[in-house]
């Protein structure tokens, strides 16, 4: 559908489906199938052990026209019902002359970024299914009120890779997914081709649909209850390409769920069970206008975390390099 065929923010017309429904034994039977345990070392940098020296060499030199694009989105205090839990900024200092001078101004940046405004990094140790986070390792043993002692964000460093936008309104024509619309395993080989471009092994892949210019457009909505993203069967797609990070302009997952009893099913089988680190909350619009100027879909990509020891994650700012 495109975007002028509805003016209401919120669910999707009745095409726009998050189905079909997975049962939470064909869950568990696909976790089993997909998981990476006791496959690296270190095991908490979990699939980014994928990108090698050689791997980053050959994503640099990848850069044709040096164009840079950022992919975050601004620091966001103002609530809405996309934004539960505002980030902080305010003033420290403002202008007050130091001995001698100069002036200084100082700020105080805060935020529980963990939601849907906040464009931010998944480490490991941020997901656990039935108990367990990535590589087998009990979820209450390794994470108490202090941080992680496995998984934490600072294990993982900068990643600097090849990063694919699979771009799905591009391809379908429209401005936009539908919030609640699923992305299965034949909408990303149908964007491969489509694109001209196959996500490989240590590659940072990113799924665009639309969000950003939807919430633009139309005015936001609450997206932890509706949204458009990975369907579960696609996962097996992305697995059994290496792929070392998947990144989406939502949280990556299809909202509602589509398992009974398991509420973010793809952050449960990227980071549990494949150890994918996870970015949400990207803005792809400019990354897309500028993949389509210049007619190719692959680009270097570079995002640095935080080092917060013990930390689930971290705001981040990435770009890519065309």
């Amino acid at each position: 559908m495109s975007s002028s065929s509805t003016d209401v923010p919120g669910p999707g017309p009745a095409g726009a489906s998050n189905g079909p429904a997975v049962s939470r034994r064909e869950f568990d039977a696909l976790f089993e199938s997909v998981r990476t345990w006791g496959r690296w070392v270190p095991a908490d940098r979990g699939a980014w052990n994928r990108v090698t020296a050689d791997r980053v060499r050959r994503a640099v030199a990848m850069v044709r026209s040096g164009t840079v694009v950022p992919m975050a989105l601004p620091w966001n205090t103002r609530p809405g019902p996309d934004n539960h839990k505002p980030a902080l900024h305010h003033m420290t200092d403002l202008g007050d002359v130091e001995n001698p001078e100069p002036s200084a101004y100082k700020d105080f940046i805060a935020a529980d970024y963990h939601g849907k405004a906040i464009t931010h990094l998944d480490a490991l140790c941020h997901i656990a299914y039935q108990g367990q986070l990535y590589d087998g390792r009990t979820a209450h043993e390794a994470v108490d009120a202090a941080g992680a002692r496995f998984g934490a964000v600072s294990a993982l460093g900068p990643l600097v890779t090849r990063g694919v936008l699979l771009d799905l309104p591009a391809v379908l024509g429209v401005g936009w997914l539908e919030p609640g619309q699923a992305v299965h395993a034949g909408a990303v080989l149908a964007a491969e081709k489509a694109l001209g471009v196959t996500v490989g092994e240590g590659d940072a892949v990113l799924l665009r649909t639309g969000r950003v210019r939807r919430s633009q457009e139309l005015g936001a909505w609450d997206s932890g209850a509706v949204s458009a993203g990975f369907h579960v069967d696609a996962v097996p797609v992305l697995a059994e390409r290496g792929i070392a990070l998947l990144g989406a302009d939502g949280d990556n997952d299809v909202r509602p769920s589509p398992v009974d009893g398991v509420h973010s099913p793809v952050h449960a089988l990227a980071l549990a069970a494949l150890g994918v680190p996870l970015l949400d909350n990207l803005d792809l619009e400019a990354l897309s206008a500028a993949t389509a100027e210049a007619g190719w879909y692959e680009f270097l990509f570079v995002v640095a975390p935080l080092n917060v020891p013990g930390g689930t994650g971290s705001p981040v700012s990435p770009v890519a390099v065309l």
